[in-house]
């Protein structure tokens, strides 16, 4: 069996891995996961990742869990053009600091703002207070203006004049909030033109197709009681 990608395009560190792996013309073999349906929770799954998270990578006997552990074995090993993960040391290293900062804040914000205000009251049935929903924005906003003066400031990309897996990885959490409504790239246009030049760099097809189903997010149905008890304590642990 050959490379195996366990993932569900809900997820953004899975639409990250997903773009990369079609982008770079790497073989692999989709097994889908639907969150939603608590299939991460399934015995099978977790036999495949005892930890019940996408993305999960499966690659003959060798099994490789993390998105950035996941990005960085794709691109060691199928040797991907240089500039998603430069050679230059000080450049790599401007990657690495951008991937090791977002888990905590830009990924974090991102997915507390679709929760607090999409799938929380539409998919869960939980009302989210205006107080909750406000503090909820007002941190993403703190994290965006992040972004853009500390790691994009006046450069095409994140580390220079080229896409890299720092871009990747955070133009893929931005659609997030960008799919439950909130206004991310209307009054930043150093961020919209940022965006523009990721999707001309992987292709507005291959773009469009990973973030369909999150783009389309607030159409998702009401969940059966039984699948909203079973998904709710992860849920909440999450958006802490």
């Amino acid at each position: 069996m050959g490379l195996e990608l366990y993932l569900d395009l809900l997820s953004q560190p899975c639409r990250a891995v997903y773009i990369f792996a079609k982008k770079n013309g790497i073989p692999f073999q989709l097994r889908t996961v639907e969150l939603l349906k608590g299939q991460h929770l399934s015995d099978a799954f977790v036999q495949v990742n005892p930890l019940k998270k996408v993305p999960t990578l499966k690659d003959g006997d060798f099994i490789l869990t993390e998105s950035v552990a996941i990005l960085l074995y794709l691109t060691h090993k199928y040797k991907v053009p240089e500039h998603w993960y430069p050679q230059d040391l000080q450049t790599r290293a401007r990657v690495d600091e951008y991937l090791a900062w977002q888990h905590t804040t830009l990924r974090r914000n991102c997915l507390r703002a679709l929760w607090h205000k999409v799938m929380l009251p539409n998919f869960l049935g939980e009302q989210v207070s205006p107080k909750t929903l406000e503090d909820t924005v007002a941190e993403l906003d703190v994290t965006l203006q992040l972004l853009q003066d500390k790691f994009l400031q006046n450069k095409d990309f994140i580390v220079g004049p080229h896409i890299s897996l720092a871009d990747l990885v955070a133009i893929t959490e931005l659609m997030h909030p960008v799919g439950a409504g909130c206004q991310v790239f209307q009054s930043r246009p150093k961020l919209a033109a940022w965006r523009q030049r990721i999707e001309a760099a992987v292709g507005k097809d291959l773009f469009q197709e990973a973030h369909e189903v999150i783009l389309k997010v607030k159409n998702t149905p009401p969940a059966d009681p039984t699948i909203k008890q079973k998904l709710m304590p992860g849920v909440l642990a999450m958006i802490q």
